[in-house]
């Protein structure tokens, strides 16, 4: 299980707490802090002793970072791929778990919130976002594509939002972010924890939209028009080449950012959110991402990604091709073929 000092997890009353506590790793989710809030939500369930969750962070810049890609990176190196995809495939299952929640799960997205951070926030049933909230779903950097339920939140955001978000990246305020349909309210960061306090206290879940305050304009709305034109098209290269041939300074921006990912990662993203607006449940999403991560070491991109981003931080990865325009449609159809008998399913977390 996780170092009590990574996570702290207890109750006040009959409201579950969790809290984050790795603010120097920016609270990156260790594969022992995922388990560890899993067994509680698990525990609290079987009790009967919680009627709402509430989770946070400590420190002031950042929610929840991502996944802790550290280990996932030292092992597959070596040839390790059984670690990988175990991680991920019990990570999903507590996204599941999160968003069938029997009782309210509020997550505080306050700070940087990415990745495998989304996956444990963004499918509670009320996501609070504050002036500080910044939301990305960044994966096709490091040569993975938006997993932990994200592809359903993307499918589901306005319009093509969801591509354009996937591909390049781009990041979210606290107002992006409820327009998007990541977030559901946004609060000042200062008063967050009185109202936390008034939840622990016994305070009826009614008081969120009590204390929530009028979300500022969201930037991303403005451009949803710009959006929406350059990405209805029907293979992600047309949309990037949109993009491209725009020459304002927002389609610039967005198109080097999509030029930066992984080109395998971007091309099999845009494919996996065009196939999850087909999707009611999040665990079709999560079904369908795995396919994806669990050849990401063995067949994928991944660890070059992360040697590039994150362990060396030399900033150049070597994409194999290294252009959207190499990829062969077969590599993507590949990359997402099923899995046969290791599938991804909600069920089996005896295994572990």
């Amino acid at each position: 299980m996780a170092d009590e000092q990574e996570i702290f997890i207890r109750k006040a009353g009959r409201t579950g707490r969790i809290t984050l506590n790795r603010p120097k790793a920016l609270n990156a989710l260790t594969y022992e802090m995922a388990l560890a809030i899993d067994e509680a939500l698990d525990r609290w369930q079987a009790e009967g002793s919680v009627d709402l969750i509430v989770i946070d962070a400590e420190g002031d810049k950042a929610f929840c970072a991502g996944g802790d890609l550290t280990e996932l990176y030292r092992r597959g190196k070596n040839g390790d791929f059984a670690y990988g995809r175990q991680f991920w495939s019990d990570e999903y299952r507590l996204n599941a778990k999160i968003a069938n929640s029997p009782v309210p799960y509020i997550s505080v997205m306050d700070g940087i919130t990415m990745g495998g951070g989304v996956g444990i926030s963004a499918h509670g049933s009320h996501r609070i976002v504050t002036e500080r909230s910044m939301i990305a779903m960044p994966e096709c950097g490091i040569g993975l594509v938006p997993d932990v339920g994200g592809s359903l939140l993307l499918a589901r955001a306005p319009g093509h939002l969801g591509e354009f978000l996937a591909m390049t990246g781009w990041r979210m305020n606290g107002a992006d972010s409820i327009f998007a349909g990541f977030a559901d309210l946004y609060c000042d960061a200062s008063d967050v924890p009185a109202l936390i306090g008034e939840l622990e206290g016994g305070a009826d879940i009614a008081i969120l939209a009590d204390r929530a305050s009028d979300a500022p304009d969201a930037p991303l709305e403005t451009q949803r028009e710009t959006v929406d034109g350059h990405f209805n098209h029907e293979t992600a290269l047309e949309c990037l080449q949109s993009l491209e041939a725009d020459s304002s300074e927002f389609a610039q921006k967005a198109a080097a950012m999509a030029r930066k990912a992984c080109p395998l990662s971007v091309a099999c993203a845009f494919a996996m959110i065009r196939k999850a607006r087909d999707f009611s449940t999040v665990e079709e999403a999560l079904a369908h991402e795995y396919r994806f991560t669990y050849r990401s070491q063995s067949d994928g991109q991944f660890i070059e990604g992360v040697r590039a981003l994150i362990i060396e931080k030399d900033r150049d990865p070597k994409w194999r091709p290294d252009r959207l325009e190499e990829i062969d449609p077969a590599q993507v159809k590949q990359m997402l073929a099923p899995l046969g008998d290791d599938e991804w399913t909600a069920m089996g977390g005896e295994d572990r």
